[in-house]
């Protein structure tokens, strides 16, 4: 029997959420989450609001869509700009995904920010957004598997260990990326490398993304390279 998701049905059905997802994100890029709306998509596609209903529930459920679609696109991303940083110099794979995650963001503002916060009140992102959001950070972990940690950052990498420790599912993580599994050795140091170069590259990307460097006389990109600097001294990366 032919797979249900190859039926004629089933490909209309995908072909029309995906266009309205199109749309949907078009009215984001032109005036934030507020703008999008579901009655005007309708109308644009030539829809009645109930026949929309069939296949988004509501706001929510078209926002959790958009976002699903972002992490999984910042992953994919991520993940080719690992394949292809210099081999042998973790230094220069965190800068290559560094300066990968914030042309990403530069060239995509307002999935960027749909995916970085809440986008409206109220709104509660689905459980899986997490994996998504731990498969954009992946490739951070190899990054870090193996770092010397310095006497700086000890506090986060133990802090890291014990969340390791605590919580399956970030072992899980770990070694699906590294192959190892908490609370091995490295665990935390892989974990809290990742979580400072994701907060770090958050508040800058976030920063410039918002518009809030305009005036000021550095480039973001700049900033940014000297932060990723500093974070991989203080894990004595090569």
């Amino acid at each position: 029997m032919a797979d249900a998701a190859q039926t004629p049905r089933a490909r209309y059905r995908e072909q029309t959420r995906a266009e309205i997802k199109s749309a949907a994100l078009q009215q984001l890029a032109e005036g934030g989450v507020q703008a999008v709306a579901l009655t005007r998509i309708a109308k644009e596609m030539g829809l009645s609001g109930p026949a929309l209903y069939r296949y988004f529930a509501g706001r929510d459920d078209l926002l959790s869509a958009l976002i699903r679609d972002a992490y999984d696109d910042v992953a994919r991303t991520m993940e080719r700009a690992a394949a292809g940083a210099p081999p042998g110099s973790a230094r220069a794979t965190l800068h290559v995904l560094a300066g990968t995650y914030r042309d990403w963001a530069v060239a995509e503002p307002h999935r960027y920010l749909l995916i970085q916060g809440t986008p409206v009140p109220g709104y509660a992102a689905p459980p899986d957004t997490l994996l998504r959001a731990r498969a954009a950070l992946g490739p951070f972990l190899k990054v870090f598997a193996g770092a010397e940690p310095t006497e700086a950052v000890r506090p986060v990498v133990a802090e890291m260990d014990a969340w390791a420790g605590d919580d399956g599912t970030v072992g899980d993580w770990l070694t699906e990326y590294t192959g190892t599994a908490a609370p091995a050795a490295g665990a935390g140091t892989a974990l809290a490398g990742t979580v400072l170069a994701w907060s770090q590259l958050h508040g800058t990307v976030s920063l410039e993304v918002s518009g809030l460097y305009g005036g000021m006389g550095h480039r973001p990109s700049t900033l940014l390279t000297a932060q990723m600097d500093t974070l991989a001294d203080a894990f004595r990366l090569p």
